[in-house]
């Protein structure tokens, strides 16, 4: 029986600091890797030249891809899955280490479970190891969706077990998953640019009856480009986009009346952020301009998850 082949497909966007130690990781792991992958968004820096040299000094066959402008996270992801076939692909942040073995355990748990359709390890933070970074995604009743675990010690994170879904950071994701989810040839919605699209599409795989797995023996160290505390330091359309893309992932998703049962902490919730949004930065509002242009094709794709959900014969879980 032959081997699962794997992908690790990375987008880059002036990462010239970070790419080679993550690459070097890539090269060090114990489970063969038919493809690297990665796509750069236009960076102004080195980022291609050093991808280039570590593949020449190391004889590692990389194909870069070389996007004449920032396309954004989702889109570029998308446009690496197209250019393999592979059974799996990690989807790989370059600001993530793994160690050698990461790969490794998650491709034994999904093939011994098929119905998880993506997995991810325990993420430490670099800055201090003995924290977490994620272990998953959870999302609450108001449909706000957070890092598993993220700031706790890691010690209390050393149970594997199914989860919401996992973080785009260093998420693995079968193919079989990816193309019965994928929305108009599209996995992650490119309309989201960056940020909650892997939430966006671990809801999506949820309604379709596939599971998020998280591998407490499979590590990475995170270093994360944002730090809390830091969000007036984000562009604007970043912040547009984080503060947004909430709304397309609920509108695309959310459907039958059980949710109404959380409608009163949902208008609280709405209430608060918006009147703080007003007075601390109101430009980020000009967010909902883009939200109503890009409606008609939101309904759309809302219409096909739900007529994939009604066809599918895996059971959703509920949410």
């Amino acid at each position: 029986m032959m081997q699962p082949t794997v992908t690790v497909q990375i987008v880059t966007y002036n990462s010239a600091e970070d790419i080679e130690q993550c690459l070097e990781a890539v090269n060090r792991q114990t489970y063969p890797i038919e493809n690297i992958i990665v796509v750069d968004n236009a960076s102004s820096d080195d980022t291609l030249e050093r991808v280039r040299s570590f593949g020449e000094r190391n004889q590692v066959s990389i194909l870069c891809v070389e996007n004449q402008a920032n396309t954004g996270f989702a889109p570029a992801h998308n446009q690496a899955m197209g250019l393999s076939v592979s059974d799996y692909v990690l989807v790989l942040n370059p600001d993530v280490i793994l160690e050698p073995d990461y790969i490794v355990f998650l491709v034994k748990i999904m093939e011994l479970r098929p119905e998880i359709g993506s997995a991810t390890g325990r993420l430490v933070l670099q800055s201090d190891p003995g924290v977490i970074d994620s272990t998953g995604l959870i999302m609450n009743k108001i449909w706000r969706a957070f890092d598993r675990g993220a700031g706790e010690t890691a010690e209390q994170w050393m149970n594997s077990a199914e989860v919401f879904g996992v973080s785009g950071a260093a998420a693995m994701y079968s193919r079989k998953m990816i193309e019965d989810i994928s929305i108009h040839g599209e996995f992650y919605d490119e309309d989201f640019f960056a940020y909650k699209e892997d939430v966006d599409v671990a809801w999506r795989a949820g309604l379709l009856g596939w599971k998020g797995y998280y591998c407490a023996e499979a590590v990475g160290v995170h270093k994360r480009g944002w730090k809390k505390g830091s969000r007036g330091a984000q562009p604007l359309f970043i912040r547009r986009h984080s503060f947004i893309n909430r709304y397309k992932m609920i509108y695309k998703n959310l459907s039958g009346t059980n949710w109404l049962r959380n409608l009163p902490y949902l208008m609280a919730y709405e209430i608060a952020v918006h009147g703080y949004i007003l007075l601390r930065e109101p430009k980020v509002l000009g967010a909902w301009f883009d939200f109503w242009g890009q409606l008609p094709r939101l309904r759309e794709k809302r219409g096909e998850i739900q007529k994939k959900k009604s066809s599918n014969k895996k059971s959703s879980r509920p949410l």
